[in-house]
């Protein structure tokens, strides 16, 4: 399963989104975002991903981390791309919840296993 995820800052905090308790990994905190469907760029994936999550617009930029990981009952692909809010502010349409937190607090929060090298990463990146 091929999956974007957004890294969207916003003056030095990132957003997060809290998995809705019934779905895959529920109640886990993510990166927002969400599969590829046929016939998508990861950037168009995203793009639309993020609209139907939190209602607002991005531009999708760099590359930032590249993941697969092996859970049992699925294995996934995960791109993560470094984005910029570019109108519209976050509501929780397709999450249960959604904060904008600084680096210092990414410990606070449980993540997917498949995040943990991306968390790693986030540690020692200077959030914009």
């Amino acid at each position: 399963m091929d999956v974007s995820a957004a890294l969207i800052f916003r003056h030095g905090k990132l957003l997060i989104a809290r998995r809705h308790k019934d779905s895959h990994l529920g109640g886990l905190w993510e990166f927002p975002g969400g599969k590829r469907e046929a016939r998508e760029t990861d950037e168009e994936c995203l793009a639309r991903e993020i609209r139907e999550e939190l209602g607002v617009e991005i531009s999708v930029g760099e590359l930032f981390e590249e993941i697969t990981h092996h859970y049992p009952e699925k294995t996934v692909h995960l791109k993560f791309f470094l984005c910029r809010l570019v109108s519209g502010e976050p509501e929780p349409l397709g999450c249960a919840a959604f904060k904008w937190i600084g680096k210092n607090e990414l410990a606070d929060y449980p993540f997917p296993a498949a995040d943990a090298r991306l968390l790693k990463k986030l540690q020692a990146y200077t959030f914009p």
